[in-house]
C-alpha cells in the first residue's frame, strides 16, 4: 500500500515539475515565431532566434568562425546545411563579449553590449510614441518594425533599405526620392569579419543607369545600360525559368529588384559581392544540397574596368585582345604595340557632320553611359539614325530596349568608353565614323559586321544597313 502511494506521490511530483518547467519556459516561445514585441528581447545566452514564416530565414547572434570573440545580429538561411548570412545588423561594431540583448526599446530596435550600452539601433527619431510597435521577420527576408495594429503597409523601419553585401529577390538597389536612401551592396572585409570591406555594388544614376562595381573608389567593372531585359553585360537569367528581374525608373525612384517563381519554394537565389572583389549570383539546389555559382563578374580581362580605353573594343579570345574601332588608330602606337591600351584610339581623320557614316559593331557591351540620353520617343533604329545624324555632336548610337516592338533611342555625344565583343549579351551600337577612313565613295552602300570580331564588307545595291549622312 505504501509502494502504491509512493508511486502516486512521485506521479504528480514529476507531473507538477514539467508543467511547472514547460510555464517558466513558456514565454520564450509563446508568441509567433516571426515576431518580437516590446516585451520581449533576444539575448546571447538565450539561443532563442526569430525565424520567418515557412522556415527560410532566421534572425539571431551568431558568431562568424569559432576563432572569434566577436558576436553579431544578424540574419542567415534556416533551411540550407551550410550557414548562409544575408545581413548583418552591427557589422561596424561587433559584441566582444558572450553578453548582449536585442529588443525594442520605446521608438527604436536596439542592440545592447554587457553595460547597456547601445551598439546598434533603427535610431528613429519621429513617431507616435503612444502607439505600440512590434518587429517581424517576413518570409522574403525583410526584417520590418511597425505599429502592431497595422500590417507591414504601417512599417516605420525595413533592413531592406540598409543591405549589406546580398540581394534578395524583392529587395531593391538604387536611389528611392521619398526617402533619399541610395541602397547599394558592400563586401564583407574577409569571408569571418562581416565588416565593410573594399568592394561595393552600385547603380550610378548619372545620364543613362547602370550598375558599377567599386574597389574603394576605384571603379573596376561597369554591368552596361538597361535594355529593357537585364543589365548589359550580365547573363540572361530567362533561361532559368524561376526568375526575372525588374529595373523601375520614374520620378519616385530609380531601382533595381530580381524575383523567384513562387511556386518553386525549394529554390533559392541570391546576389552578392565577395569579399575578393566578384559580383555574384548563387541558386540553392536542394537536390546537389549545396549553392552552385550561377556566374560571377569579372568574368575575365576584357570585363576590367576601361581596359582598352577609349575608341576600342577588347575580344577575350582574340590576340592582342584589344582592338581600335574601324576608323580610329592607337593615340600612342609605341605602347599600344607593348600591350598597353590605357590611352585607347584617336579618329583617323576627323568628322564632317554632313558626310559620315555610321558603323555597325554587333554583339556589343554598350559603352559608358554617363554623358549618354535617352530618347523615348523615336522606335525604330531608322528614327534613332536620323536623331543622331542631326547632331554634329552625336559619336554612337543603340537602341534603349531590346524587347519585342523595340523603343527608345541611346544616344552618345562624347568618348565611347568601355566596349567589349559580348556574344552572348551584346547588342547592335552604331558608331559615328568618317566615310575616307574606310576608302569609300560618299554614296557607296555598305553593310559593316563585325562578327566574331572580323571585319566584313559586304556591297549591296539595296538594303543598307550603314547609312551615309
Amino acid at each position: 500500500m505504501r509502494g502504491g502511494v509512493r508511486n502516486i506521490v512521485y506521479h504528480h511530483f514529476y507531473t507538477f515539475s514539467f508543467f511547472l518547467v514547460l510555464t517558466l519556459f513558456r514565454p520564450a516561445f509563446s508568441i509567433h515565431v516571426n515576431t518580437l514585441s516590446p516585451t520581449d528581447s533576444l539575448t546571447i545566452s538565450s539561443n532563442r532566434t526569430i525565424v520567418s514564416p515557412g522556415d527560410v530565414f532566421e534572425l539571431g547572434f551568431f558568431k562568424p568562425s569559432s576563432g572569434t570573440s566577436r558576436w553579431y545580429l544578424g540574419i542567415w538561411y534556416k533551411k540550407t546545411s551550410e550557414r548562409t548570412y544575408v545581413w548583418v545588423a552591427n557589422r561596424y561594431s561587433p559584441l566582444s563579449s558572450s553578453i548582449g540583448t536585442f529588443k525594442i526599446s520605446d521608438t527604436n530596435l536596439v542592440l545592447l553590449d554587457h553595460s547597456n550600452n547601445t551598439v546598434w539601433s533603427t535610431n528613429l527619431t519621429k513617431r507616435d510614441a503612444s502607439s505600440p510597435v512590434v518587429a517581424e521577420l517576413l518570409a522574403n527576408g525583410n526584417f520590418v518594425m511597425r505599429y502592431a495594429n497595422n500590417d507591414t503597409s504601417g512599417v516605420l523601419w525595413q533592413r531592406f533599405d540598409y543591405p549589406t553585401e546580398t540581394l534578395l529577390p524583392e529587395m531593391k538597389l538604387g536611389l528611392d526620392f521619398k526617402t533619399g536612401y541610395n541602397r547599394f551592396l558592400r563586401s564583407w572585409r574577409s569571408p569571418d569579419d562581416p565588416a565593410s570591406g573594399n568592394y561595393s555594388y552600385k547603380l550610378e544614376t548619372q545620364g543613362v543607369p547602370e550598375f558599377f562595381l567599386w574597389s574603394k573608389d576605384v571603379p573596376v567593372y561597369r554591368t552596361g545600360p538597361w535594355n529593357g531585359i537585364r543589365f548589359g553585360g550580365i547573363p540572361d537569367r530567362r533561361q532559368l525559368n524561376d526568375m526575372f528581374d525588374n529595373f523601375t525608373m520614374n520620378k519616385e525612384e530609380i531601382t533595381y529588384t530580381f524575383m523567384m517563381n513562387k511556386t518553386n519554394h525549394d529554390t533559392y537565389s541570391r546576389l552578392r559581392v565577395s569579399p575578393s572583389g566578384r559580383f555574384q549570383q548563387y541558386t540553392w539546389i536542394p537536390q546537389l544540397t549545396n549553392w552552385s555559382m550561377i556566374w560571377a563578374l569579372p568574368r575575365d580581362e576584357c570585363d576590367v574596368y576601361k581596359v582598352c580605353g577609349p575608341y576600342s573594343y577588347c575580344a577575350y579570345t582574340k590576340t592582342p585582345m584589344c582592338a581600335c574601332i574601324p576608323g580610329f588608330i592607337p593615340k600612342d602606337p609605341r605602347a599600344w604595340e607593348l600591350n598597353d591600351w590605357s590611352n585607347g584610339c584617336v579618329r583617323r581623320t576627323e568628322l564632317s557632320c554632313r558626310g559620315d557614316m555610321f558603323l555597325w559593331l554587333k554583339r556589343m557591351k554598350l559603352p559608358v553611359t554617363r554623358t549618354a540620353i535617352v530618347d523615348r520617343s523615336i522606335g525604330e533604329e531608322e528614327e534613332c539614325r536620323e536623331r543622331c545624324k542631326m547632331d554634329c555632336n552625336c559619336t554612337a548610337f543603340a537602341n534603349a530596349d531590346l524587347r519585342q516592338g523595340r523603343s527608345g533611342c541611346l544616344i552618345w555625344t562624347g568618348e565611347l568608353m568601355d566596349i567589349r565583343n559580348d556574344a552572348e549579351e551584346g547588342q547592335n551600337l552604331y558608331v559615328r565614323v568618317a566615310a575616307a577612313d574606310l576608302g569609300l565613295l560618299k554614296k557607296t552602300k555598305l553593310w559593316l559586321i563585325i562578327t566574331g570580331l572580323e571585319l566584313v564588307m559586304c556591297l549591296f545595291k539595296t538594303q543598307t544597313n550603314v547609312w551615309f549622312i
